[in-house]
């Protein structure tokens, strides 16, 4: 099904280098929450349609109450309280979201990334938009996905020094700086990266 922002409003300030681009972020329970909000925040802020995808898979830092929604390590829930759906994002299923209606795709770290690496889809998904030349970029653990999606070897790369073993072992070449770009893969270490992160992605889409 093709994904439809027609009721998102426009609240973009002077810059809007990335008006009229779509960027989709996925998210699964115990996502870093500062690696989806910061991005999610200044892509908006420069015009970027965004699409949270919440999938309620992985250890929910509650797990007293299973019906409570996909929530960061700290606490943020998805849907997020305090942006109203519609706004600066949309809040989307998985399965009403296209590779084809997209110009990102974002994996922000924490535990989320472990869990969205075990389903197929999720996989399937991001092979897509990175063979059809779409950005695909992560941080922290968020390299994980694309480590499992087959698109690493080969690559320069950076990520949270705890998974540089695992990317090398993928084919990667693990580079230990705020953020690597290469060719449509952009990736990044650890929150204090996310200007440089966020800059990289707009450099890209723009």
């Amino acid at each position: 099904m093709g994904l439809s922002m027609g009721s998102l409003v426009r609240r973009v300030g002077p810059g809007v280098k990335l008006r009229g681009k779509k960027v989709v972020f996925l998210v699964a329970n115990e996502f870093e929450d500062v690696e989806l909000l910061y991005p999610f925040i200044r892509l908006s802020e420069e015009g970027a349609e965004v699409i949270i995808v919440p999938m309620n898979v992985g250890h929910h830092p509650r797990p007293s109450d299973p019906s409570k929604p996909v929530t960061g390590r700290f606490g943020t829930p998805v849907p997020l309280m305090v942006f109203r759906d519609g706004e600066r994002h949309v809040l989307r299923e998985f399965k009403d979201v296209s590779v084809d209606d997209v110009d990102a795709v974002v994996i922000p770290g924490g535990f989320s990334p472990d869990y969205l690496r075990r389903l197929p889809e999720v996989l399937n998904f991001v092979r897509n938009a990175y063979l059809k030349g779409k950005v695909v970029a992560s941080i922290c653990h968020g390299p994980w996905v694309l480590i499992s999606a087959g698109i690493t070897k080969g690559k320069k790369m950076t990520g949270v020094v705890a998974i540089r073993d695992d990317l090398i072992n993928s084919g990667a070449i693990y580079e230990d700086v705020p953020v690597v770009r290469d060719g449509n893969v952009i990736t990044s270490r650890v929150p204090d990266d996310l200007p440089e992160f966020c800059q990289a992605i707009i450099d890209a889409l723009s």
